[in-house]
């Protein structure tokens, strides 16, 4: 096959793949069996790799995922996605349509009602009807550029049914069935477990790696237009869910029209009820002004539009029996009562615990073991006991005495002055140190992947790590004979805590657990000393002399560096190799540098940083860095092979600066 005929073959197996695609994962028609769907995608692989210049970003083969990103690219969206106000009673939807008739001076409006879709909310940019650019809502104004992620999603159109240019509003989702598969596989390799479907979706798609992404069946619904160009505009919100089922998008079928409020009230009851039904989670209803011209009356604040609300479900209830009352003992030493529950669904997800606080929550709410207690989920996330029944009580029900001793190392619990929780204060205790190291290897401090919960415990149990700094000297022998240690997950291991060391020592700081220093703290004493050795050293009075370092924080500083243990595991973890200098810029240099307050756009390719290295640097000065040209823009920093965005921002008059200004910009030689 000579490459024409190659060009044309690809074209129409692009096209039958993705009307597959169409019919299996929007209309639930599929018309092909899979080893048929398989066939043909096998043979527009094998033509693509023949023929490699005629791969496009559109073509099915490009949802696998590709390599790792190095960071995501800012993004600014050309019309905001607000957030919408919220409504929790059929008293508030009634002052939401007399507000809506009285502005309009109408005596009925007509509305459109729409399942509220638990997930990430995203926007979607097509030009000629191909899918370009994808983003999350971010900050409303500017959000993250997840293109590849999104890429992903079957029932996302990677071509449109017509050649539109647009931009599209929609939230991605994980259905139920996937959220538990993926919890299952997370188990089982020891990994924290995501709190429900909306965290899957969202750490999904806000992840680095688009292999991991193509993994997972996330799904997506289409339910408005931010822009569109070249066509007329649909007149009315129906319309415009019709207009984006007739381009190919998946618009939830649920959608339905409301001629009066006693409608939404309707429609709101109806999905209170039928929730559970469905596949996916949903949190609520939203309910939208029908008519786009009266939109454009009714405007919106300076968060929300006032044409919109978004009724929320109240949290869900349910009853069950309290069989017991748990002790966990935390990384600071605080003692909390954990109830263990006869299992119950609630919000798509089975309960098994709740926390209950501290003892005098216990007292107050009059529970005892054996009791029917309601259980519900806080904002459809936390489990939590709201109340007894007990007229339930049989006679059998007993009190809960808390502990006088920690159950983990029999040491006296302690209430401090002016705290409600029992505390350990024994600094060998092992649940304290345990939780200490989990803190320790999480995201936001020293993020060494691998090292969940589960495998930190068997670390622990081993007697492999008594420390953080144990850590550090791990070998490959010693991690292989534990429960589900390959050869391959080891070296994975061992590297992400090798790299680790090299973290600037703010990630080291937040990671020790030192009470009342949080992320920000800990960056805001970096940024002031520069190395651990000298925040070491620091007496009360001088670490009080820096904005935002408060008399507890000081104190807790001093005391905790004047422990001999400490100091012990600090040698012990310089002697590793571990890092402990800042290495953003001071606080005096950012507020001095050509980049504070300023908007800077990176394009094309730079010699002396990744855009990740020169992002940080940009930011770390003051500066804010997005992921397109717009009259907002301050300057842009252009590599080799600059685009379009070179072009927009000569178009713009945009400042430009090559690479070697850059780089005397940062103060370095090139």
């Amino acid at each position: 096959m000579d490459r024409q005929e190659a060009e044309k073959r690809i074209e129409e197996l692009r096209r039958e793949i993705e009307e597959h695609n169409y019919r299996y994962y929007v209309l639930d028609d599929p018309v092909i069996t899979d080893a048929e769907y398989d066939r043909l995608m096998r043979e527009l692989i094998a033509l693509e790799e023949a023929f490699p210049d005629l791969i496009t970003p559109d073509s099915p083969t490009q949802r696998v995922g590709g390599e790792p990103l190095p960071f995501f690219e800012k993004v600014e969206h050309s019309v905001p996605m607000l957030s919408l106000g919220n409504a929790f009673s059929e008293e508030d939807l009634k002052e939401f349509d007399r507000r809506i008739r009285r502005t309009a001076g109408v005596d009925r409006v007509r509305y459109v009602c729409e399942l509220k879709i638990d997930g990430l909310a995203v926007s979607l940019r097509y030009e000629n009807g191909v899918f370009v650019q994808g983003a999350t809502r971010g900050d409303g104004q500017t959000g993250e550029d997840i293109t590849q992620n999104l890429k992903t999603i079957r029932s996302l159109p990677l071509r449109l049914r017509r050649p539109v240019t647009l931009e599209v509003r929609g939230e991605a989702f994980l259905p139920k069935g996937e959220f538990q598969r993926i919890n299952a596989q997370k188990e089982k390799r020891g990994e924290p477990l995501f709190a429900n479907p909306r965290n899957a979706a969202a750490g999904s798609l806000r992840q680095l790696d688009p292999r991991i992404a193509a993994e997972r069946a996330l799904d997506i619904f289409l339910y408005g237009i931010g822009r569109i160009e070249g066509e007329e505009a649909p007149r009315t919100h129906a319309e415009s869910l019709r207009f984006l089922s007739e381009l190919g998008f998946k618009v939830n079928p649920e959608w339905r029209p409301a001629e009066r409020i006693e409608d939404v009230m309707a429609y709101v009851e109806e999905w209170r009820r039928r929730r559970a039904d469905l596949d996916y989670e949903i949190d609520g209803v939203v309910i939208k002004v029908d008519d786009l011209a009266l939109r454009e009356i009714l405007g919106t604040t300076a968060k929300s539009p006032r044409w919109a609300i978004a009724y929320k479900f109240p949290a869900e209830e349910a009853v069950t029996i309290l069989r017991d009352i748990e002790i966990n003992v935390g990384r600071t030493g605080a003692v909390t009562p954990t109830a263990v529950l006869d299992p119950v669904t609630l919000a798509g997800t089975t309960v098994k615990r709740a926390s209950l606080h501290n003892e005098d929550i216990i007292r107050e709410k009059g529970i005892l073991i054996g009791d029917h207690v309601i259980v519900r989920k806080a904002g459809d996330i936390i489990p939590e006991i709201v109340g007894v029944l007990p007229e339930r009580r049989t006679g059998e029900e007993r009190p809960y005495r808390m502990p006088e001793h920690c159950p983990e190392c029999g040491s006296r619990l302690v209430r401090l002055d002016g705290e409600v929780a029992l505390r350990c204060i024994n600094p060998q205790c092992p649940a304290q140190t345990r939780e200490g190291i989990i803190h320790f290897v999480s995201r936001g401090a020293m993020n060494i992947e691998g090292l969940g919960e589960k495998v930190v415990t068997q670390l622990f149990r081993a007697g492999l790590v008594r420390s953080v700094a144990d850590l550090y000297y791990l070998k490959k022998e010693d991690l292989l004979p534990l429960e589900r240690m390959g050869e391959k997950s080891v070296e994975n291991l061992l590297a992400s805590i090798e790299r680790s060391k090299q973290n600037s020592v703010e990630r080291l700081l937040f990671g020790l657990g030192i009470r009342f220093v949080g992320s920000k703290g800990a960056l805001i004493l970096a940024r002031h000393f520069g190395h651990l050795d000298r925040i070491m050293e620091a007496d009360r009075e001088e670490l009080e002399s820096i904005n935002e370092i408060g008399p507890k924080m000081a104190d807790s500083i001093v005391t905790y560096f004047a422990k001999p243990e400490v100091r012990e595991v600090v040698e012990r973890l310089r002697a590793a190799g571990v890092n402990f200098s800042y290495k953003g810029p001071r606080q005096a240099e950012a507020a001095e540098s050509p980049f504070a307050g300023k908007t800077v756009v990176l394009t094309g390719t730079l010699q002396h940083f990744s855009r990740k290295e020169a992002s940080e640097r940009i930011e770390a000065l003051g500066g804010k860095v997005t992921g397109s040209v717009s009259k907002n823009t301050d300057l842009l920093i252009a590599g080799e092979k600059a685009g379009s965005k070179l072009k927009k921002a000569r178009d713009l008059g945009v400042r430009i600066i090559d690479e070697q200004t850059f780089l005397e910009m940062l103060g370095q030689k090139g």
